[in-house]
């Protein structure tokens, strides 16, 4: 299957690490992810999504890398999404509208608290009908008021905003 360009492009900014803990949010037919698990050595790959479909359509795409569990595929809306605190480096989704035609702030919630304080958040677009004026600032402004700093607007094949988790870690 041929990689659409906005998924290599959102995987150039991504930039996902050989140890990298990752999530993808709507993992659709697992183009993403097999990109992702190509990359990673001891890293690891949560990918999610609403539709038994496209959880079905991953899991048999990237067979390999969920026998040697360097994946895990879920079925799971993101609101309903149960990790362990800071336990992802990154996360990012691509053409995953949630994020600004509703208040997103229960997804950003368990987003900063699943990832790692500085970890980042990446919520990517291809070159449809988004528009970039329409959701970057919708997308920045609910990043910043959700608890997340840096926060920038990129692009390239497609644009997205990028931003830093600044939860900071319960005193133990």
């Amino acid at each position: 299957m041929k990689v659409p360009d906005r998924v290599r492009w959102a995987l150039s900014v991504v930039d996902p690490g050989p140890a990298d803990r990752v999530l993808e949010v709507g993992c659709g037919p697992g183009v993403a992810a097999a990109l992702v698990c190509e990359r990673l050595e001891t890293g690891h790959l949560l990918a999610i999504d609403r539709s038994p479909v496209a959880v079905r359509r991953t899991v048999e795409r990237n067979s390999s890398h969920v026998d040697s569990g360097r994946v895990e595929v879920r079925q799971s809306t993101l609101d309903g999404l149960d990790v362990p605190a800071g336990s992802l480096d990154k996360a990012f989704c691509v053409n995953v509208n949630l994020f600004w035609v509703q208040d997103p702030a229960v997804e950003l919630a368990v987003l900063r608290e699943a990832l790692r304080p500085g970890g980042i958040l990446y919520i990517l677009y291809g070159d449809g009908p988004t528009g970039e004026d329409r959701v970057t600032p919708v997308i920045s402004d609910a990043l910043r008021r959700n608890g997340f700093a840096d926060v920038e607007v990129v692009r390239g094949e497609g644009v997205g905003v990028r931003g830093e988790n600044c939860r900071t870690p319960p005193v133990t």
